[in-house]
């Protein structure tokens, strides 16, 4: 019995190892040759998309994730490579709103406020791929993020209608990044279960041209 129960764990683990790798895979693939890590090589779009996240650690500290995608908006602003940028993120209180936060961050850096617009219901990647094409009107678009985030969000608005390049803000070590890399396999297996189950933002709207 203790055998029997041993080898069908071991059958378990093997079958969850080989659907978090096959989902990894194929967003991999889908996302190959189509996010750039240098300004000059980038093609340009109207639109860049920041994808939100907290600008600071739990412990208190600045986080790096959003520093760097501060850096790489501004740095892909003013080589001309998009006219305006996207703000999407997630805006579930008064107390926690990560689009004003990078809005106030981006003007400081120089990029004028009736460039930068916000998506007020951007609680996951899902939703801010879908609302860049329902709400914002955007066919095709720039993600920025870390690599790993643009992988997804290309595969996303690929199954949605939405052609996405990525220009990847820098990443952090693997050591200190390791939970969120671990997080990231199995986000990318939602993804999956998201679009077989037609899985549609939190919020709508009325729609909103940037211009």
């Amino acid at each position: 019995m203790k055998k029997k129960v041993g080898f069908l764990f071991l059958l378990g683990i093997f079958g969850i190892s080989l659907v978090l790798i096959g989902c990894n895979q194929i967003i991999k693939k889908a996302a190959e040759n189509r996010t750039y890590w240098e300004v000059d090589k980038i093609p340009k779009n109207k639109v860049g998309l920041v994808l939100g996240t907290s600008s600071r650690l739990v412990g208190g500290g600045s986080n790096p994730y959003y520093t760097n995608r501060i850096q790489a908006t501004l740095k892909l602003y003013k080589a001309g490579k998009i006219d305006y940028i996207l703000v999407s993120g997630d805006n579930s209180s008064q107390y926690y709103n990560e689009p004003t936060v990078f809005q106030k961050d981006l003007i400081k850096g120089g990029i004028p406020k009736d460039k930068i617009f916000l998506d007020y219901a951007g609680f996951r990647t899902l939703d801010s791929m879908v609302r860049a094409k329902l709400i914002f009107g955007l066919d095709q678009l720039t993600v920025i993020s870390q690599k790993f985030h643009n992988e997804r969000a290309i595969y996303l608005g690929e199954m949605k209608g939405v052609n996405a390049i990525g220009f990847n803000a820098g990443d952090i070590s693997l050591r200190n990044g390791l939970k969120t890399r671990i997080r990231e396999y199995f986000a990318r297996v939602k993804v999956f279960i998201d679009l077989a189950l037609n899985t549609q933002p939190k919020f709508f709207g009325e729609r909103i041209e940037i211009r």
